[in-house]
């Protein structure tokens, strides 16, 4: 099958080197996608193990569409039968950007026209389908006429791990989490430290790398309702998984935040994701933060400010960082803040900017590089 990972926009190459390391090969990569071909073994392995991707797809037609009658024929000439049992729950979102079909719910409505009549062709039926099954998302998308029709592997999306019961004001999403530790040339025996943790995400999804702990072993897929997958690939897979976790050792992780609240919470998570002796939480200011280690990567998610009154208090702390971590020369530190007047009020220039979304926000992560005192 012809698949497809889908991730936020300026993480291609994260995900890209992800499925690489998987053993993935003749990788095409567009804007927020991903494709490679597997089979529903590697829907599986994908789903279980991308830290950075949001969903895995499978891509079941791409064709040209500049009429709704071609857009129905060629989604109507499709073996669905093959994809779809009779009882399936098919919702149909659909995009059109730059096309002579630029009516989205046209679109989404023709493309379920489509799918239903030959559904009732196929299993002689008259009037509605019952749609009382498991869902199977279908997607269509259409770019300059060009449409790409798609089923969603995933269900929800893949940054949902499990193991977060509760998050902070502003959540940082785990797979952008991970797919930033993975940016750093961080190791799992080097030092790392969150000093503005929050809800922990950061510095659980460092342990979680850390231990090799598959991101997606907590929870569920929209595949396992799939009768054409074997209801035996997961457990496998699952199994197999299990058996990669490294045993607990001296991780170096440090994760703390100002408030109490905010540490109890992240503690919570971190148990929840079998990695809470794997992190030291510190109830601490950013400016009483002491890093003894030689060698490290600081990440941090710090508070953006978006009310007027937020943010004197806001820039006061970029200010407090850049006093205290600036001086640590043998780390790299790595933020991701909205702000992007942050290397003003953090008082030195970035060594690399990257533009990055957290979720539908424009972000920008500011990358200070150290000199560590031995080579990676």
């Amino acid at each position: 099958m012809k698949l497809l990972a889908t991730m936020a926009s300026g993480l291609e190459a994260v995900t890209k080197k992800e499925l690489q390391q998987l053993g993935y090969a003749n990788l095409k990569v567009e804007t927020g996608k991903v494709y490679f071909t597997g089979t529903a073994a590697d829907i599986v392995q994908t789903n279980l193990w991308l830290r950075s991707a949001d969903r895995i797809k499978i891509v079941l037609a791409t064709f040209k569409a500049t009429t709704f009658t071609a857009l129905f024929d060629q989604v109507y000439n499709l073996a669905w039968d093959e994809w779809l049992p009779l009882d399936a729950a098919f919702p149909v979102k659909g995009r059109t950007v730059k096309s002579q079909l630029h009516s989205t719910p046209d679109v989404q409505a023709i493309t379920k026209k489509a799918i239903v009549n030959k559904m009732a062709a196929i299993y002689h039926r008259r009037g509605r389908l019952p749609e009382t099954g498991f869902e199977f998302p279908i997607e269509i998308r259409l770019l300059k006429n060009q449409a790409e029709l798609t089923l969603d592997t995933t269900g929800s999306s893949l940054f949902k791990r499990g193991y977060r019961q509760e998050h902070g004001v502003a959540p940082l999403k785990e797979n952008l989490a991970a797919a930033l530790i993975l940016l750093t040339p961080w190791r799992p025996q080097d030092a790392f430290c969150d000093p503005t943790t929050g809800s922990g995400t950061i510095a659980i999804e460092a342990a979680m790398i850390g231990r090799n702990i598959a991101p997606g072993l907590q929870r569920h897929f929209a595949f396992e309702n799939f009768p054409w997958i074997s209801p035996k690939i997961l457990p496998a897979a699952q199994e197999q998984a299990r058996a990669q976790i490294k045993p607990p050792e001296q991780l170096n992780i440090w994760a703390s935040d100002i408030d109490g609240s905010m540490i109890d919470l992240a503690r919570a998570n971190a148990y929840q994701a079998g990695v809470l002796h794997d992190i030291q939480f510190k109830q601490i200011a950013v400016k009483d933060l002491v890093l003894s280690a030689q060698n490290g990567i600081l990440i941090a998610n710090p508070p953006y400010g978006h009310r007027l009154q937020e943010q004197a208090q806001v820039h006061h702390l970029y200010q407090q960082m850049g006093a205290n971590f600036q001086k640590l020369t043998t780390w790299s530190k790595y933020y991701l803040t909205s702000d992007l007047n942050f290397e003003k009020f953090y008082g030195y220039q970035a060594t690399k900017r990257r533009k990055l979304y957290n979720g539908s926000l424009r972000t920008d992560l500011f990358q200070y590089w150290g000199q560590p005192t031995y080579k990676k």
